[in-house]
């Protein structure tokens, strides 16, 4: 049989060849034979796992849909402006649409929050005073969130504006300590703050239902303190949100799940409309808040890329669970486990030694569609206390919905593996990961001898 392809004529060979065998297709990426086989193995083992992944994400998805039906969702709001945004329709429509989503009062979507960082120290410095006191109860935030809050010493603090903060740990089965919890709010604890997601933990992903409970807990104390939850990489996961459970506000990145993997930059806060008016007026200015911000033509990204969003975040997951039986068969310690449920798509590996680390970020980056020829080391990236390896072949830069993968080098020595827009890129990533951590003989390959 011949096939004819930019002007040469090929030679197709029969089923099972180089030219249509899938194994082969792997081989040209280095995956070896055993390797592949051992992946297909555990992914044969995992189809209803995915079959109720998808289920969640056809519910999303007719959530997203009937979010933007209700709020006459246009062409005209594809457009954007330029300028002081006055009268952006197409801005101010898919702020209904997230807060309809949400189930909440209002919400801020904006180009001009650069980030989750950036979004959650809008929502915290908006709605904290001097003299307030800032409480987590789920232990050490996120690392970029330490000099946010003046746990290290930061230039703008929460700390510099005279805003305290106290933390109580989980404990050591990863339950809330609620006694601990109940003796640390006090008359100036005015906002507390719930993270979803691990982290550079190896503790457990929070769900909405542990959420809910534990913001009715804080509630009975104090009905007036403000639950804020750090949403980054759980949207979509499950059929509910925090805000479903009493959180007053929900922030997240729109280069994680809620942008699909389309969205250029931004970030959200939905919630309570005192907290987002709050919030916009500290994004903007007092007496402008929501009335200004052009969205310079990045509208349509924005609005497909929630469209998206539910069924990119189930791809990202199936890469997640892929991951976590690929690794936990061969003895490492994986957060979650290979079977338990998710709430977010973040799969953390321990290897135990920075080699381990290193070795399986180069794995990812080598199977990236951008950039695959650049090979990640680790440094003193800004916000983070110790060196990191981040690994990411993005359409965005930086964009963790996409195949990604980092870590601190320090111990226990965990990456931290998420993303992937398409299952079938996730997948090859992960094969690439343990192929390269073969190669370099930190796996045996005795492993995958089936």
């Amino acid at each position: 049989m011949q096939a004819k392809l930019c002007g040469k004529v090929f030679m197709m060979k029969g089923h099972g060849s180089f030219m249509t065998d899938l194994s082969n297709q792997y081989k040209q990426f280095g995956i070896s034979e055993s390797v592949y086989a051992y992946g297909e193995e555990i992914l044969s083992s995992l189809r209803e796992r995915f079959r109720q992944i998808d289920e969640v994400a056809e519910y999303n998805q007719l959530k997203v849909i009937r979010a933007m039906q209700e709020c006459n969702v246009s062409e005209a709001c594809l457009l954007g402006t330029t300028g002081y945004g006055y009268n952006d329709l197409g801005r101010d429509t898919l702020e209904k649409v997230y807060a309809a989503f949400f189930h909440t009062e209002d919400a801020l979507v904006r180009p001009q929050i650069t980030c989750g960082t950036h979004a959650l120290a809008l929502a915290l410095m908006s709605n904290l005073r001097p003299g307030d006191e800032l409480l987590s109860p789920v232990g050490k935030p996120y690392d970029t969130l330490e000099e946010v809050i003046g746990i290290r010493p930061s230039k703008g603090s929460l700390r510099e504006y005279g805003i305290s903060y106290r933390q109580v740990d989980l404990l050591a089965d990863g339950s809330f300590d609620y006694e601990g919890i109940r003796a640390a709010i006090n008359d100036k604890t005015k906002l507390v703050t719930i993270q979803r997601s691990k982290g550079y933990q190896t503790r457990p992903t929070l769900s909405v239902a542990r959420i809910g409970e534990l913001i009715h807990f804080i509630k009975e104390i104090r009905p007036d303190i403000i639950c804020m939850v750090d949403n980054c990489y759980g949207e979509f996961v499950e059929k509910i949100e925090p805000t479903d459970v009493g959180a007053d506000m929900a922030v997240g990145s729109l280069i994680k799940n809620p942008g699909g993997g389309l969205a250029p930059i931004g970030g959200y806060i939905a919630g309570r409309k005192e907290c987002v008016e709050n919030a916009a007026y500290r994004l903007t200015s007092p007496g402008l808040g929501k009335e200004v911000g052009a969205s310079l033509g990045i509208l349509s990204s924005f609005y497909e890329g929630l469209f998206l969003a539910p069924t990119v975040t189930a791809n990202a997951l199936k890469g997640a669970v892929f991951a976590a039986n690929i690794y936990e068969k061969l003895g490492f310690f994986v957060v979650p486990n290979g079977s338990e449920s998710r709430h977010d798509i973040i799969q953390a590996v321990t290897f135990g030694s920075p080699e381990g680390v290193i070795a399986f970020c180069q794995g990812i980056q080598a199977a990236a569609s951008v950039d695959s020829f650049v090979t990640p080391e680790p440094w003193d990236m800004p916000g983070y206390d110790s060196q990191v390896i981040m690994a990411a072949g993005a359409f965005v830069s930086g964009s963790s919905i996409e195949l990604s993968a980092d870590g601190p080098i320090a111990p226990p020595y965990a990456v931290y593996f998420q993303g992937g827009l398409t299952f079938p890129h996730a997948k090859l990533g992960i094969l690439k990961t343990l192929q390269n951590l073969v190669d370099k003989q930190i796996i045996s390959a005795d492993f995958f001898k089936i």
